[in-house]
C-alpha cells in the first residue's frame, strides 16, 4: 500500500467514525465542506507524524494542506522523511 492509499484509508476511517459513509474522492474538500472538523485535522497530523515520521513542528502547514487526500499526500511528499 502506498502513502496515498494509507492516507485515504485513515481519512475514510475518520469519516466513518463521524457517521459519514458517503464515497470519498481524493480531490474532495474535507474541512471546508464540513465533512471533517478541526479535531479531525489534529488526528490527521498525529497519524502523519507517526506513520511517515513527518515533523510538523518544524515544517508547519495550513488548513488547505489538509483539505483533501490529494493535498495531504502532497504535504507529506513536500516535507519528506525526517532529517537526522
Amino acid at each position: 500500500m502506498n502513502a496515498k492509499d494509507e492516507i485515504r484509508q485513515f481519512v475514510q476511517k475518520l469519516l466513518t467514525e463521524n457517521g459519514d459513509d458517503r464515497p470519498l474522492a481524493d480531490d474532495e474538500s474535507l474541512l471546508s465542506s464540513g465533512r471533517l472538523q478541526s479535531i479531525d485535522a489534529v488526528e490527521i497530523i498525529t497519524f502523519l507524524e507517526k506513520k511517515f515520521g513527518t515533523d510538523f513542528s518544524e515544517a508547519g502547514f495550513d488548513r488547505e494542506q489538509l483539505d483533501s487526500v490529494d493535498a495531504i499526500d502532497a504535504l507529506v511528499e513536500s516535507i519528506g522523511p525526517p532529517k537526522g
